[in-house]
């Protein structure tokens, strides 16, 4: 079984399935979309640990793909939510060309995280990057410029990565991953966690995050909520293993500040983005806690924050695509007119919120047993602090969306049948996970290390956080109602690396214009020279005598001559010694 498993990597199906797209009807095309990602959800789930394919790449050994219990979840989620990210792609009339990106987009992001070592790791990871850039930039307008500073924010975090990479190889010896325990440590570790850190969004690098993800076709917003940032999460658990305090401080202040961001947003993708900072923030808390426990409490918010975030933005996108207005403020009583994306809504929002029942109150759950099992007191207040935030801002969005009564009666088409097939469908994956915990757990890494969610504690601490976010959102209501546009860093990042820039070209080509100044006017003098050598011999012949004057001219040719042999051979000398060194 192996053996036949080894001949062709799960991430080569999808990338097959992306090239032919866009040569075949819509309906042929996200059909075969359907069917390669859904192969590489069964794929994953039975292919046994250990199944690699060692290949030799420039001389270097590397692992094109490699299953174990890390790489096995992340296929198999990444399986699932394509069938149901692809299917509504169809349902929202989506070119073939958007979907084929997509596809690109998933195929590089299996490769990725099916890598053996870290030169395949990187190769997948740089071409992640330029698929979901095209992803982006297919959609035409504003999202043009949006994709150009995604594409330059990732082609700056992968570029520290491969350095990273080449100085972990210079210490080692090897890129494969079983040659050591995650990256080496010193400088390849930090380039490492700085260049990883614009995936998942550290605080400081994620403003790429609510610029770009708002700014596509709704159906593309699923795929790019997906990828990039739990892939993210899947390179820092290979780079440090063992866990990183530092890195886990990060991702709680990720957690804080994404949750503090997105109460502040009226548009609804961009205060979804904001949330995948949120909530990617505790995943790279987990991964920086190290234990265990928090690691596989990481990877279960991994998986489950995949399913109700991808839902939460296909809801998002029928409420656009129906009523044309993504700002909360303008719309209201929606339930009414899309009953079947007001019940998606409500099942995601209680996932994301860590409702007690559903599937965001078990791994959220793990991460903060985890940090508090460890003492870290400072990041378990944190994130419960985060997670009352998060009711608030799904309290905010349900309200404003659907359950608000704004004197309005809507007259619009329903989700249609894909859409609602896909919602409804990972909508059940998310009450599944929340009320049958071991089904997750049976295929976490460290499955071992389990936080029972249905304790009373933890159960007290669902409900106390679901009360507190209530009295929250009520109490801030009218305030939050009165906030316009609240500057992120962005703001200031932008324009200075605009200006920065500006000047910078600008100096460069001023310094070349006075070099080139410079040189044309000594070419000037030189080609003066040349043509009248001596008018300096001429004027003094014109008041001195012919005699004299020939004595003077007669001088000056002599040490013309002089100087020029002294050129000359300082000029090949130069040259026969480069040519000996």
């Amino acid at each position: 079984m192996a053996s036949s498993l080894t001949l062709l990597p799960p991430a080569f199906v999808v990338l097959a399935a992306a090239i032919i797209m866009p040569f075949v009807s819509r309906r042929v095309g996200h059909g075969l979309g359907i069917l390669a990602t859904g192969a590489v959800a069964v794929w994953s789930l039975l292919a046994p640990a250990g199944v690699h394919l060692p290949v030799s790449f420039l001389g270097f050994e590397a692992v094109l793909f490699n299953v174990d219990d890390f790489s096995r979840l992340m296929g198999i989620i990444f399986g699932i939510i394509g069938v149901a990210a692809v299917l509504y792609s169809y349902s929202s009339d989506a070119r073939n060309i958007q979907t084929a990106y997509a596809l690109g987009y998933v195929g590089t992001s299996l490769g990725t995280v099916f890598a053996g070592d870290w030169l395949t790791m990187v190769f997948f990871w740089e071409l992640m990057a330029v698929t979901s850039t095209l992803l982006v930039w297919d959609y035409g307008g504003d999202a043009v410029r949006a994709g150009y500073r995604y594409a330059i924010a990732h082609g700056l975090g992968g570029s520290l990565l491969m350095g990273a990479i080449v100085w972990h190889y210079t210490e080692v010896g090897s890129f494969l991953f079983s040659a050591t325990n995650g990256i080496a440590p010193g400088i390849p570790a930090a380039l490492a966690a700085v260049g990883i850190g614009v995936n998942v969004g550290y605080v400081g690098l994620h403003t790429w995050l609510p610029d770009t993800y708002p700014r596509p076709h709704f159906a593309a917003s699923v795929f790019l909520s997906v990828f990039t940032t739990k892939t993210g999460v899947y390179g820092l658990a290979r780079a440090f293993p063992e866990g990183n305090l530092a890195i886990a401080y990060m991702g709680t202040a990720m957690a804080l500040l994404g949750v503090i961001y997105a109460l502040l947003q009226d548009d609804m993708r961009r205060l979804l983005s904001y949330h995948i900072q949120s909530q990617v923030g505790y995943m790279v808390a987990g991964v920086g806690i190290g234990t265990a426990l928090a690691t596989a409490g990481a990877f279960a918010h991994v998986y489950n924050h995949i399913l109700y975030k991808a839902l939460l933005f296909m809801t998002a996108g029928v409420v656009l695509s129906r009523t044309n207005e993504e700002n909360l403020k303008y719309l209201g009583n929606l339930r009414g007119a899309l009953p079947i994306t007001a019940l998606a809504f409500t099942i995601a929002a209680f996932s994301i919120s860590g409702f007690p029942g559903f599937n965001g109150f078990v791994s959220k759950g793990m991460i903060t047993a985890a940090a508090h099992k460890e003492h870290l007191y400072g990041i378990f207040y944190i994130l419960l602090a985060a997670g009352v935030g998060t009711f608030m801002s799904f309290i905010k969005f349900g309200y404003y969306a659907f359950f608000r009564d704004a004197n309005r009666d809507w007259s619009l088409d329903r989700a249609h049948t894909g859409q609602a097939v896909a919602m409804l469908g990972v909508a059940a994956l998310c009450v599944v996970f929340g009320l049958y915990p071991d089904a997750l757990f049976s295929i976490l890494p460290g499955s071992t290390a389990k936080a029972h969610p249905f304790t009373l504690s933890h159960l007290g601490e669902g409900f106390a956080l679901a009360a507190l976010g209530v009295v929250g959102f009520v109490a801030l209501k009218k305030p939050l109602s009165k906030v316009g546009d609240v500057p992120d860093i962005d703001a200031v990042l932008n324009p200075a690396l605009f200006y920065g820039t500006r000047v910078l070209v600008r100096g460069t080509t001023d310094l070349f214009a006075a070099v080139d100044r410079a040189v044309s006017s000594g070419s000037y003098a030189v080609a003066t020279a040349i043509a009248d050598p001596y008018p300096t011999a001429r004027r003094i012949a014109s008041t001195l005598g012919d005699a004299d004057a020939k004595d003077i001219t007669t001088g000056s040719l002599r040490a013309t001559i002089a100087t020029s042999i002294v050129l000359v051979v300082v000029i090949l000398g130069g040259y026969l010694v480069g040519l000996l060194g």
